[in-house]
Formats: C-alpha cells, sequence, structure tokens
C-alpha cells in the first residue's frame, strides 16, 4: 500500500537543530521530500545525511536567515525549483530570550517578533501560490508561552501569542484551499531553551517541571509528531483553525 507521504513536498524553516530538524527527519523517513531551511549550512547538512539515511524522501539544504529581506520570497523561489510544488510548510524557526520588563532589551524583542511572527507571515505569502496549486496546509510551530502568563517572559510569550491569532484568522481567510493550524509545545529539551534561558536556566527548568503534571520537558521527536500528524492528509483533511497542546499537561 502507497504511503499517503510518498511525493508529499515540504518546506520546514528551522530545520538544522532542535524541532525542526525532528520534523526533517520523520517527514523524510515517512517518504516525503523536504526543503530544509536554516542558517546554518553544516547543521543543515548533517541533518539531510541523517534523514537520507533512514527514509526513502530527499532532504534539500537551503541556507538562509528567514528573517533577512527577501528571505520569503528567495525560499519560494527555491521551493519551486528543487521540489516541484509544496503541500506543506512547516513555519519552526523561531527566536526566545526569557528576561524581566525592565531588563529587556528593545533589540531582542524586535528580534522575537521578526523571527516568530513577521517571518512566518511573509514566508505564508509567498508560499500561497504552490500551496493552493496542491491544496497544502500550513503549520505553525507556536508556544504555550502564547496562552499562558508568562511572567519574565513576556516579550517571547506576546510573540507566540500574535502567531496563534495569525494561524486562526488565516484558516478562515485562507480555506478552504489551504488549511492552517499550530503546535504548541510546552518546554522541550533543546538547546534553544538553553540560549533563551541564560545563567537561570537551571533554576528555571526546576521549577517548570515541578509545575509540569507529566514531571518533564517533552523531545523534539515528540512535537514533531503532531506536526506530521497536522500534515498528514489521511489524518487532518478536515483540521484547520487548530491550536494543539502538546506540553505535558502545563495547560490542562
Amino acid at each position: 500500500m502507497t504511503s499517503p507521504w510518498a511525493g508529499l513536498k515540504l518546506v520546514v524553516t528551522g530545520g538544522g537543530s532542535g524541532i525542526g530538524a525532528a520534523v526533517v527527519t520523520r517527514a523524510a523517513g515517512l517518504g516525503a521530500d523536504v526543503l530544509a531551511v536554516g542558517r546554518r549550512a553544516g547543521r543543515l547538512a548533517e541533518v539531510a545525511a541523517k534523514a537520507r539515511a533512514v527514509g526513502a524522501g530527499t532532504v534539500v539544504p537551503y541556507a538562509v536567515d528567514v528573517t533577512a529581506l527577501g528571505a520569503a520570497t528567495r525560499i519560494a523561489e527555491r521551493a519551486g525549483e528543487v521540489l516541484g510544488g509544496v503541500d506543506a510548510l512547516v513555519n519552526n524557526a523561531g527566536h526566545a530570550v526569557f528576561d524581566r520588563l525592565e531588563d529587556a532589551a528593545e533589540a531582542d524583542l524586535r528580534e522575537m517578533i521578526d523571527t516568530n511572527l513577521v517571518a512566518p507571515a511573509l514566508l505564508i505569502r509567498a508560499l500561497l501560490p504552490l500551496l493552493r496549486a496542491r491544496q497544502g496546509c500550513v503549520v505553525n510551530v507556536s508556544s504555550v508561552g502564547g496562552v499562558l502568563a508568562m511572567p519574565n517572559r513576556s516579550f517571547y510569550g506576546a510573540s507566540k501569542a500574535a502567531l496563534n491569532s495569525l494561524t486562526r484568522s488565516l484558516a478562515v481567510e485562507l480555506a478552504p484551499e489551504v488549511r492552517v493550524n499550530a503546535v504548541l509545545p510546552g518546554p522541550v529539551d533543546t538547546g534553544l531553551w538553553d540560549v533563551a534561558a541564560g545563567e537561570d536556566a537551571d533554576t528555571l527548568r526546576e521549577n517548570i517541571v515541578a509545575g509540569t503534571p507529566l514531571g518533564r520537558f517533552g523531545l523534539a521527536p515528540e512535537v514533531a509528531a503532531w506536526v506530521c500528524h497536522l500534515v498528514d492528509p489521511e489524518t487532518s483533511s478536515w483540521v484547520t483553525g487548530s491550536l494543539v497542546s502538546v506540553d505535558g499537561g502545563r495547560t490542562a
């Protein structure tokens, strides 16, 4: 029996590490062809090599910063060239800096808004003709920080709340041709977390684990499985506008 993933074409941003790398590897393992977008060519090459070893799909690395001027257009053009079409866009690239309001830098706020909101919006717009042509979908990787109070992390939470709003609004605006959903991870054990938390990482980890019913951080492959579930045409063809929490029970 032919897999529903055979021949699917995906664009995945932030594909060189963490959740993005796990999505690339899982999708390729299921048979999809993936344009893996990220800033670091070396990391993308490593992910592509791993994906080739475990799956039937093709992974094409494309090194570009999604916040750079004109990046969305270049990514759309590259997707058309190497994939020949797009069934799904996974907006996974993200930026996080945790800080108190009094101490937060204006530059950090602007970078989080650019990475977590503006870049996904521009990518959806740039890829829209390709997505419409194949009745495709968008999965935004957001955060439970967009629905919970985030003291000392308010800028990050605000950027993800905006992405959640974008998800729901575009789900209606782009229907019925394009589905738009979001996955809202809780704390996931990736390098991004320690960078965002800085010197307070250990204390923050302990507090978050204590407030998580399942008592641990999540793993990137666990989130990737839900991203791919929302892409899968057999399981989610009638799902749009959903914000799916994958958070160990933090929003229960």
